[in-house]
């Protein structure tokens, strides 16, 4: 008879190899036969995330944009933005009814977004930031995402 923390070691290894034998965790032959997802489902995804991410601009528009001046006063708007235009790449990436040059200038924005979130924090936009760009992080988030709208109303995907 085992005692102490062997005893214990012993029926957590024993436990462990019955359940790895005994197939837990999913029913490999009942996930082989669900259906795999159509090109219908793959385009309803590239909508949503479209809808998604046009939505979340006119909503950074309705609420008055970000008016602030001073740095760190905007970056949960830049946040709320980014976020829904990383899904719209997954969508864009998984979507395989055009071809991967048809996403460049997305793809493009997308990057200068990511760009702009990859300073860590909102720049501000203090004195000539209109001006010269390289003061502010924000034209590279918020004209970007707003760029990338307009691209997507010339570029539908049906």
């Amino acid at each position: 008879m085992i005692k102490g923390w062997g005893a214990a070691a012993s029926i957590t290894f024993a436990v462990a190899a019955v359940a790895g034998l005994s197939g837990c965790g999913g029913d490999a032959e009942a996930d082989a036969k669900k259906p795999a997802a159509s090109a219908t489902a793959q385009a309803a995804t590239l909508d949503d995330a479209a809808t998604t991410f046009q939505d979340a601009v006119t909503k950074h528009d309705t609420d008055g944009g970000c008016l602030e001046q001073e740095p760190g006063t905007c970056w949960e708007q830049m946040q709320a933005l980014i976020e829904p235009a990383r899904t719209l790449r997954k969508a864009m990436n998984a979507e395989k009814s055009v071809g991967a040059d048809f996403w460049t200038e997305a793809y493009t924005l997308i990057d200068t977004m990511e760009e702009g979130v990859a300073v860590g924090d909102d720049q501000g936009a203090p004195a000539g930031a209109a001006t010269d760009l390289s003061t502010t992080n924000r034209d590279d988030v918020f004209g970007s995402a707003h760029d990338l709208v307009d691209w997507l109303d010339a570029h539908p995907i049906k």
